[in-house]
């Protein structure tokens, strides 16, 4: 059979294709990413099991093509705006997770027999989390803006800036010892005169070329491709390396009105390029080198699992954050990233580091990105279960911050209180005040509760989890709860927040009316059973009233 296969790199090529579907297809049964499946998919291809893999030059090109793409789009998607419009909790937390999991990772690797040059490479990699994985995650979960849902996506991009940095760094110190200083001269120079010739195509040519070229869509999408391997060539040939040239491209293109069009056109051929790259990293898994790696794969791969999360929610925890956000954002960082492994095939390319450093790094990408996907999935569900332990992440202050604001507020009477300022509470509370309601907004995003008050309303940061808050409410002078708070995973029917939130209302002897907001149709159906007033459905409610401002009713007579 396998030297059917072999009779032509076509062959090859169909009976990778075919092993990646069904185990693609497993992958999806169990809500893995498809980049644990493919790296899997490499392992049993490869030398160590099946052995199917023998065209290994064409698989190296693809590959290469794969993080070429992946490096565009990346650059096309770093936003320093986000950045600096979430501020210092970014740039603090993201900073602050890259030096500690660097600095303890890079002692973990000296304890654990490694070199210095391989525990550095080592613990770098270990700081970058994977931003497919946790925006598909979050995406999927309806979380992505949420507060630590944009917390993560913030400290993401600065992991992204640290990314590029640091393969600055390592190109630059390619050259070797006695070569180090020249070699880094003349990589400044050269790098100095791309950066300015690329700021004068950027500000001057990128946008009336794109716009001329965006009559075809095939010819844009061309365009694209083509500018990622121009500038990951020059990069290469120049000695700045080619990542960084990919990387560099997309950046060119991110302040042009056309960078949407062409990253979501390219995603679907990034995926697949990028099978390539973790089957060329799979095939260079050495199954042998397990036994010896066990003890250190196992102690990196806890440290990322546990280490990283740790110290997200202590670094949230000191800057006001409650404990719940400090966890579901410390959960979007216990996993490495694709770029921890281009970041080592890069030492391997310099030849800092041995083959033996990519096997480790493997081992503990396919164990912390397994493991990290069911911790996000069933984030809500660890935080119930954890919260008793998490108040030493929790500011002592906070409580008492929201004690005072209640204080104020409890004279006051309101018609309606609102749990949970999103879009869609956003919307329906500046409708209520349009109709001279008096709004009560709680929501656990300060900045929300911020932009809340600063309209003029009435806002309280808490989260409506916590029975505490419940306690202080004021809820006999209030006709209306809305809670817009969403069921973000309707398959577990049991962890619907609204319907715990609706026991500890009720529990607290509250007589007035409840509304509450479903986005599923098997929620809803659950809530019927619950003594509830209103049931909310965005979507729903939303096409009904398209229909009737497109039919409006006539007049009857």
């Amino acid at each position: 059979m396998l030297d059917l296969i072999h009779q032509s790199a076509f062959f090859e090529l169909t009976a990778i294709l075919l092993l990646a579907t069904l185990l693609g297809y497993a992958g999806h049964v169990l809500k893995q990413p498809l980049i644990v499946i493919f790296i899997a998919v490499g392992v049993i291809a490869g030398p160590s099991l099946l052995g199917l893999v023998k065209s290994h030059d064409h698989i190296a090109l693809l590959a290469e093509l794969g993080i070429t793409v992946l490096l565009f789009l990346v650059g096309l998607k770093l936003d320093v705006g986000l950045v600096r419009s979430l501020g210092k909790v970014a740039l603090i937390t993201g900073l602050g997770q890259v030096l500690f999991t660097s600095i303890v990772g890079f002692v973990i690797g000296i304890a654990m027999g490694l070199d210095m040059v391989t525990s550095i490479y080592v613990s770098v990699a270990l700081t970058f989390s994977s931003t497919i994985i946790i925006v598909k995650l979050l995406t999927d979960k309806k979380e992505i803006d949420s507060l630590h849902g944009k917390i993560a996506l913030g400290f993401l991009i600065v992991q992204d800036f640290v990314v590029v940095i640091a393969m600055l760094v390592i190109t630059m110190l390619a050259g070797g010892e006695g070569q180090a200083k020249a070699s880094i001269t003349q990589t400044l120079v050269h790098f100095v005169l791309l950066a300015v010739l690329l700021y004068i195509f950027t500000k001057y040519l990128a946008t009336p070329i794109l716009t001329r070229i965006s009559r075809s869509q095939e010819l844009l999408i061309l365009f694209g491709i083509c500018w990622a391997t121009l500038l990951t060539t020059t990069f290469d040939y120049l000695g700045l390396g080619k990542e960084l040239g990919g990387l560099v491209a997309g950046v060119s293109l991110a302040s042009t009105a056309f960078r949407e069009t062409i990253s979501s056109r390219l995603t679907s051929l990034r995926d697949f390029l990028l099978l390539f790259f973790f089957i060329s990293i799979g095939t260079k898994f050495d199954l042998s080198l397990i036994a010896e790696q066990l003890d250190a794969a196992i102690l990196f791969s806890l440290f990322v699992l546990i280490g990283n999360p740790l110290i997200v929610m202590i670094i949230l925890g000191m800057m006001g954050y409650r404990k719940r956000t400090g966890l579901l954002a410390g959960l979007t960082v216990a996993q490495i990233s694709e770029f921890s492994l281009i970041f080592i095939g890069m030492g391997i390319a310099f030849g800092h580091v041995q083959e033996e450093a990519l096997s480790l790094v493997t081992f503990v990408g396919l164990a912390t990105i397994t493991a990290s996907v069911y911790m996000i999935n069933y984030s809500h569900w660890l935080y119930t279960f954890l919260e008793p332990a998490l108040f030493v992440f929790e500011k002592s202050n906070v409580s008492s911050e929201i004690e005072t604001q209640i204080e104020e507020l409890q004279s006051q009477p309101f018609d309606v209180l609102l749990l949970g300022r999103g879009r869609y509470g956003t919307a329906i509370a500046s409708n209520l005040l349009k109709k001279n309601k008096k709004v009560l907004v709680v929501d656990f995003d300060p900045q929300a509760v911020n932009e809340w008050r600063e309209l003029g309303g009435n806002a309280i940061y808490g989260d409506v989890s916590d029975p505490g808050l419940l306690d202080e409410l004021p809820l006999n002078n209030i006709a209306w709860i809305i809670s817009t708070i969403p069921h973000t995973n309707p398959s577990l029917y049991s962890d619907n927040p609204n319907l715990t939130l609706l026991s500890a209302i009720r529990e607290k002897g509250y007589k007035g009316k409840i509304g509450m907001v479903a986005h599923h149709e098997k929620v809803v159906r659950g809530m019927r059973a619950y003594d509830l007033d209103m049931i909310l459905m965005p979507y729903r409610d939303a096409g009904t009233r398209a229909v009737e401002k497109m039919y409006p009713q006539e007049p009857s007579g």
